[in-house]
């Protein structure tokens, strides 16, 4: 994830402080307390070509690590390869390198680190100097966040416009889930969308509608699975939604059960679907890979997912006044065959 502006601003910060590289480092996705937080280069400037833009760095690996797990400033003046490490440049680049200073974001997650070919060449001053420049950058990521953030929530706004006028579009069941769970995935950018339901007794879950076919395949009934497994039954039995969104956070727990086909999901966001006070449902989001699960996602499939949960309330509800009807007609019949 490139920033170009900030690319400027770092090559400034090499030429004030004379430095060979600036990097800042901000995290791949968002962290939850529990897992192990992972960043990679968000921007940089260098005088050669040998930066590692791949390079993923972890709180307490290398200089770098030390910075961000401990969220304190850091200067190294004559840096020494056989106990430090930088873990952000190709090619035994590193080797040239011979100081090296950084400080974590004030106020949001990440690092911005200088180094030097020349020893000795940061100064207490130039700390400060570096200071300066983190603050005005953590000011740009935190205006960044709050404008894509409205973005998405006139996006997802927009959206739930669209899933309320699902129910007056599609009034078969069928259409309506096929349509839900397809605009689900979209807007979320989730690869898989799927609604698991619950037996009547309680004790199994199965299938309802995914928005591509990975369980359920067409003219058969999904497959079942013990309430007991996996992470939908999980919900299914905790009543509690789980948002799992790095490598560390999908644990590996299998999605519904062994034995199914289906990818090992790194991202998963899964929510109750409560009716009647129990938990008759599961909407579940999931993808292959790390993404982020920010809090206007995990608001709109919430919200989408009530709304879901009262589509499906609704047809309980008529169901069960459709099977007192029957009763009370075929009641009604009894007695007037015992009269005649």
């Amino acid at each position: 994830m490139q920033h170009a502006h900030y690319d400027r601003i770092l090559g400034i910060l090499c030429s004030v402080l004379d430095a060979h590289s600036a990097v800042l480092f901000l995290p791949l996705y968002s962290i939850e307390d529990n897992k192990t937080p992972t960043y990679c280069i968000a921007s940089a400037f260098s005088l050669g070509d040998k930066l590692n833009y791949d390079a993923d760095i972890q709180e307490g690996r290398g200089l770098v690590g030390w910075i961000l797990r401990n969220n304190e400033p850091l200067r190294v003046d004559n840096f020494d390869q056989r106990r430090n490490h930088l873990g952000y440049y190709t090619d035994n680049e590193e080797l040239s390198i011979k100081a090296f200073m950084g400080c974590s974001l004030p106020g949001s997650k990440g690092a911005l680190c200088l180094d030097s070919k020349r020893q000795y060449s940061f100064a207490e001053k130039d700390q400060k100097m570096l200071h300066l420049f983190a603050e005005l950058l953590a000011q740009l990521e935190l205006d960044n966040r709050d404008n894509e953030n409205k973005g998405l929530m006139l996006k997802y706004y927009a959206a739930l416009r669209t899933v309320y006028a699902l129910r007056r579009q599609y009034s078969r069941w069928t259409e309506f889930l096929r349509h839900f769970l397809d605009l689900m995935a979209t807007m979320t950018g989730f690869a898989y969308c799927v609604l698991c339901t619950r037996d009547p007794e309680g004790t199994a879950y199965s299938i309802e509608g995914e928005n591509i076919v990975l369980m359920q395949r067409p003219g058969v009934a999904g497959p079942s699975f013990p309430m007991t497994h996996g992470i939908i039954g999980w919900v299914f039995r905790n009543a509690s939604q789980v948002c799992s969104d790095g490598p560390d956070g999908s644990p590996e727990t299998l999605f519904v059960g062994k034995g199914v086909d289906i990818p090992h999901f790194q991202t998963v966001l899964a929510l109750p679907l409560i009716i009647q006070r129990k938990t008759r449902g599961v909407l579940c989001l999931a993808h292959d890979l790390p993404m982020e699960i920010n809090g206007a996602t995990q608001d709109f499939a919430r919200m989408a997912s009530e709304h879901l949960a009262l589509f499906l309330e609704n047809l309980y509800v008529k169901c069960r006044l459709r099977d007192l009807h029957r009763q009370t007609q075929v009641a009604e019949g009894l007695e007037t065959s015992s009269d005649g």
